[in-house]
Order: C-alpha cells, then structure tokens, then sequence
C-alpha cells in the first residue's frame, strides 16, 4: 500500500517518526510531504532515512525544470495521512488555499485522507476551528480526533495528536473496512438511530466511605460509545463511576448519564431503552448488594467482627431483554473464567440477547484495566466469530459493525 504521510509545522512532528516506522514494518511504502515550517522541526534526513524516500517538501528542487508533481502523488497513494495538522493547514484544506507542496497534494488526492490536528486546546476548541474540521468532514476526510494531554504550552486539555500506534490502527482499520461489505452497512443502518451502552462499574454503598466494586475502568464501553457514534448513532451512554471524558465525535451526539449503583443503572437503562433501537450492555454491573448501607462510618473498634448480608440486584440484560420488541436489537458481555462457551451461550439464551461478546480473564490482555481485548461473538443461531487481541477501539469497531448487521 502507498502511503502519502503529511507533516506541518508543530512539536508534534517528531511522533511522525514512529507512525512512518508503523507503515513500513507493516509493508507499506511511504512518501513524506513536509511543510516548510515541518522542517523547523524535524529535519528530512531523519525522515528519508526512516521511509527510505527523498522528503518532498518545494515545488522545485533543482533549478533546471525538474519538478515534484502533487498530481502524480494523489494518483500514486492509496490513502494520506495528514499528522500532524496544524489549525493553519487545516484551515487551508477547507477553503482551498494550495499555497505549499503538501497542500496542493492533498487538493490532487484521489485516495481517503487521514487529518490528525495537534494544537493547543483553545485553537483546537475555536469555532473557526471546529468549523474548519466539520467542513473537512463534509468533503469526505476522516478526522481522528486529539487526545487530552499536556501540550506544548504546559497547559492541560484536548489539542494533542492521537498517539501513532493508535493513528495506524485506525488508518488501517478504515482501509480494511473499506475492502469490507462491512464498511458500508454502518452510515446506511446505524444512522439517526439511538443507542443504549452501560459502561464501567457500579459501586455499591457499606457506609458512607466504603462501597463493593469491581475493577472495570469503563474503557471498553467508552470505545464502543465512541465507534457508535462514528458510525451514525445518537449514543445514550449510561456510566458508572470512572474517570474518563466523554468521547467528542464530530458532528455526533454523545449524551452522558452518570451513576453510581446498580439500581441507578437499571433505572437509567430502563428509562432510555422504550426510544434506543439497540442497547450494548458492557458495564460489569454487580451482582449483589449490601442489604443494609449505614449512615455512619461503621468503625472496627465499635463494631468487632462484621459479617455482611448482600441481596441480589436487578438484572438489567434480562429486564431489558423480556421487554425488548421485535424491532430492537440486544448484545450482551460476558467475562468469564471457567467454561467461557458454555456460560456465555447459557446467558444469551436466559436474557434472550441478539448476540454476546465473550472474553475471558485466562487470556493475557483481556478483561479489566487493558487497552486491548481478546473476544469472541456468539449468536443464537450457534455462530461463534472469534478474533485475536485488538486495541479495544478496534474491538469496537468490531462490536459496532455486526450490530449494523443483525439490526
């Protein structure tokens, strides 16, 4: 695969190292078109000794006619990524103004282009901004959105480029799919339909300090809301108690309800699923809850040996399974640790789920706390689709994709 890999003038150009590493250890060729201001930081050396080509940045390199073609480029490239870029750059693509070597590349392309911005948060949260990705949008370039970090300017917020391991996998992704019947099945189905998604855990109350929990981090069902949302739906997301910030999708809404217990989940859930066309119920909601919650601190001094009476809580999947209509879709999660087949085929049935995604905590990288996932979908039907460990926004996309599918 040819690949035309954009560099414009921030701090975060040195990350372009890594990503042209990526495309080449994974077999692809890469063509660097750097800005003149790129190369204020990061030299073309550097550059044309990881990609193994001479770095077109000016028109003219020689002057004896010789010239570099941006329409030979556009031709040539199966995608173009763009990483990083720069609110001018970005502001440039909108409106046309071809003004630099990368830029009249971009306007030649015949291939997706790829933008990833890196800016400082108030730059990126301008509404000229905003207005400029939404236009970039609307021409058919796919934005993969900044991360909140510390930029540049010490200040902390969303504006800084998406890490390259993660701007590889989605270029990738979007390409495969692009091969894939797939990949057109979500914007057609999943669009202005609403969705339900329970993500994190629950915590439930001892005392006013103490609380029974479980250890998901919520990143599972963030990436799930985030790929949905992508893929044309209005995200009803349900959270329990993490620390993450709500996915921003351009153009896409994201609507956040925050909870704490499982009884406030399954009042939500219950609440919101009558409108949802679909639900994904990835929250590690608990199964059991203390049956009394004291009003005071309970203290070991006062109290000696405690023993704890826990009663069961409602079960989300199988209430919104028993009231689910001929028109609505259900997926289900199970983490298992013994019998993983046996156990998930068993739940898919009793909570009458469309599909369930099992993992399991004997793989390594599965489960709580990782990044990346390691599943298999199984459906009532006896299809099992099983896939290697992913990223969990690859996972995701995966999740995102068969439900377009079976709605």
């Amino acid at each position: 695969m040819n690949i035309v890999l954009g560099i414009t003038g921030s701090i975060a150009a040195y990350k372009a190292c890594t990503l042209i590493r990526l495309f080449v250890k994974a077999g692809h060729e890469v063509q660097v078109v750097i800005t003149p201001a790129g190369k204020e930081f990061i030299t073309p050396l550097t550059l044309s000794t990881l990609s193994r080509h001479a770095v077109v940045s000016e028109f003219f390199d020689r002057r004896d006619g010789s010239w570099h073609s941006h329409v030979d480029l556009g031709l040539w490239a199966d995608a173009m990524v763009i990483a990083p870029a720069t609110a001018a750059t970005i502001g440039k693509m909108a409106h046309g103004v071809a003004d630099n070597m990368l830029l009249t590349t971009y306007m030649s392309m015949k291939a997706p282009v790829f933008v990833a911005p890196a800016m400082d948060l108030d730059m990126y949260r301008h509404p000229a901004t905003q207005a400029n990705l939404r236009t970039l949008q609307e021409y058919g370039n796919i934005i993969i959105e900044p991360g909140e970090g510390e930029l540049a300017s010490a200040l902390v917020g969303k504006g800084r480029m998406e890490e390259p391991e993660n701007i590889f996998t989605q270029v990738m992704a979007a390409l495969s799919a692009a091969d894939s019947p797939v990949a057109t099945v979500t914007d057609a189905s999943a669009s202005g339909k609403k969705l339900l998604i329970t993500a994190g855990p629950t915590y439930e109350r001892l005392d006013p300090v103490r609380f029974i929990g479980n250890y998901s981090t919520g990143k599972m069902g963030f990436a799930i809301a985030e790929a949905a949302a992508r893929a044309g739906y209005e995200v009803e997301l349900v959270a329990g108690p993490v620390s993450l910030p709500t996915p921003e999708v351009l153009g896409a809404a994201i609507h956040r309800t925050d909870v704490e217990s499982a009884a406030e989940m399954h009042a939500a859930a219950m609440r919101l699923w009558p409108e949802c066309s679909a639900a994904i119920l990835c929250a590690a909601v608990a199964d059991f809850t203390p049956a009394h919650c004291a009003d005071e601190k309970i203290k070991r001094e006062a109290t000696g040996e405690w023993r704890l009476d826990l009663v069961p809580t409602q079960d989300i999947a199988r209430c919104l399974g028993e009231t689910k209509r001929d028109d609505q879709r259900l997926v289900g999660f199970a983490l298992e640790t013994t019998a993983e087949l046996h156990n998930a085929t068993d739940k898919m049935q009793r909570k009458h789920l469309d599909m369930i995604v099992m993992n399991s905590l004997r793989d390594a990288g599965a489960g709580f706390g990782h990044d990346t996932n390691k599943v298999t979908f199984l459906f009532p039907d006896g299809r099992q689709e099983e896939f290697p460990l992913k990223s969990k926004k690859e996972v995701a996309n995966d999740i995102i994709s068969r439900l377009c599918e079976i709605s």
